[in-house]
């Protein structure tokens, strides 16, 4: 087969698993500088902030941010690790059914359907109108990825860029 599809999409979806999101519940819109235990997570204790010499709390939402912001933006890093593991394992039952490429990229496409659904969910829940916007055009960015004529190219090289955009832009 089609090993090499599959093999291709498996490591693009790897890449994103290992790109900016955390899946270990920890808070990830820490500040720079915020000290992290052992594993990377925020530990919740402020630090003095080098620049400016105040002590930066990684608890409150800065101003101008909704309440809510964290924990969509979290929802949304969760929904991106759990479709692409979801992904991965499609591509692996791919590689040992010896599936076409026409029938693995039916599978990515109903996979990436549902995680755009899941994730304009997740837009409508949000309070902060850039952080809406942010997880909307996330959602059509997937929804995209759904309706290419080959979603595992389009994994390879867009859908890889999701998590590092939603660490920097949803998470400050």
């Amino acid at each position: 087969m089609h090993r090499s599809s599959a093999t291709a999409l498996t490591l693009a979806v790897l890449a994103v698993l290992a790109t900016g999101c955390s899946d270990d519940g920890s808070d990830t819109d820490a500040a720079p500088g915020t000290p992290t235990s052992a594993a990377g997570a925020p530990t919740g204790e402020a630090t003095p902030d080098p620049v400016t010499s105040t002590a930066t709390a990684t608890t409150t939402p800065t101003a101008g941010t909704a309440a809510n912001t964290a924990q969509v933006c979290r929802a949304v890093d969760q929904l991106i690790i759990d479709g692409s593991r979801q992904i991965a394992a499609d591509s692996a039952d791919a590689t040992r059914e010896e599936l076409t490429p026409e029938q693995l990229n039916g599978k990515l496409k109903g996979r990436l359907s549902r995680l755009a659904d899941d994730v304009r969910e997740q837009a409508r829940k949000a309070k902060d109108a850039r952080i809406k916007k942010l997880v909307n055009e996330t959602a059509t960015k997937i929804e995209n990825g759904a309706a290419a004529k080959s979603p595992a190219s389009w994994m390879g090289s867009e859908f890889v860029e999701i998590p590092p955009r939603l660490t920097r832009d949803c998470h400050v």
